[in-house]
């Protein structure tokens, strides 16, 4: 996990996962240096990657005092236990249906919870971070965060995009990807991982961008999209079309056995020694 630090106080601990016929998806955490240190969520879990390691690249696991928790599904959860036995002072971040559907796997400790609902604020040492419900989502419980002292918006899955290559996808800046190329993607991602937006009100939906417009963030981080700096209205734009798209609509199962058909070794791989 590559890790890149886009302001002095905030770090990316980058990733990506291939997902077939949908492309590279970013899957990012992030680490913010305030006084009382913050990660936020804990990336994928797979048996390859070491979450815990790739935060004490950058800091002392010990030292973490908030693990904010954008929401449980699995690509945000994966260090998260990890992190927690080795930051004993560390509380999570969450919501009270974020902890109950962490619940139905794995408990969280009840004391060592924190929650906090859109809108309020949590106080770090040198700056308040607030709360607010992105405009896009794949969860009920998601909560990002804007930082006032750095500006930054943690939009959790919102502004995501699968790229072409994991090297785009870590990449250190969104601005790597060509700007029809990105809107594109924004655009599938959309319907991928939020496909009630085809149902919206459109004004409503609209109305709902405004937190993050009002805000003017110089840099929003997302999970699903590289670091993306100075291009926040021509995000909200994009997304902003997104009302009303046709769902995603996935591979079915004779698409499956194709792909599985690609993976097979050949006739050699499986002849039987003599």
């Amino acid at each position: 996990m590559p890790v890149h630090k886009v302001r002095p106080d905030t770090s990316v601990l980058a990733d990506s996962l291939e997902v077939p016929g949908i492309g590279h998806l970013p899957v990012n955490a992030y680490v913010l240096f305030a006084p009382e240190p913050v990660v936020v969520d804990t990336g994928l879990g797979l048996p390859d990657r070491n979450f815990l390691e790739t935060v004490g690249s950058v800091l002392d696991p010990a030292d973490v005092r908030w693990i904010w928790l954008t929401h449980p599904d699995r690509d945000h959860t994966g260090g998260i236990f990890d992190l927690l036995a080795a930051a004993p002072e560390a509380r999570v971040v969450t919501t009270f249906l974020s902890a109950g559907i962490m619940s139905c796997e794995r408990p969280l400790p009840l004391d060592r919870v924190y929650l906090l609902n859109p809108g309020q604020a949590l106080d770090v040492g040198d700056r308040t971070l607030t709360a607010f419900r992105p405009p896009l989502f794949d969860n009920p419980a998601t909560v990002g965060l804007l930082d006032d002292r750095s500006g930054v918006c943690f939009s959790s899955d919102c502004f995501g995009a699968p790229l072409p290559t994991a090297d785009l996808a870590q990449a250190e800046d969104v601005r790597e990807v060509g700007t029809e190329d990105l809107r594109a993607a924004q655009l599938l991602w959309a319907t991928v991982d939020s496909p009630w937006v085809q149902n919206v009100d459109v004004d409503k939906y609209l109305e709902s961008f405004r937190p993050v417009r009002d805000w003017e963030p110089g840099l929003v981080l997302s999970t699903h999209l590289p670091p993306a700096s100075g291009v926040t209205d021509s995000m909200i734009d994009t997304l902003g079309s997104a009302a009303g798209s046709p769902p995603f609509v996935g591979p079915d199962q004779a698409a499956l056995q194709q792909i599985l058909s690609s993976f097979e070794p050949d006739d050699e791989t499986h002849a039987v020694p003599t």
